[in-house]
């Protein structure tokens, strides 16, 4: 199962972006989406943005897994 990440974009420099949720950053590929801004949210997938999504959306979802990993964990 694969299993793509909403995160923001805090940083782009060229085809890389720096992409945080809740203070992990991660660098990004963003050939998919050259058209992606400072703040806009992206799934992120094996280090990729794969798609743009609405910052509500993105926050539901973040907060969906955050319920989940509190039961796990």
């Amino acid at each position: 199962m694969c299993l793509a990440i909403p995160m923001r974009i805090v940083e782009i420099e060229g085809a890389i972006g720096v992409a945080d949720v809740d203070g992990v950053t991660r660098k990004v590929r963003l050939d998919l989406l050259p058209e992606v801004s400072l703040g806009d949210y992206v799934l992120v997938h094996a280090g990729l943005a794969i798609a743009r999504v609405d910052a509500g959306e993105a926050e539901e979802t973040l907060s969906l897994l955050r319920k989940l990993a509190d039961e796990v964990y």
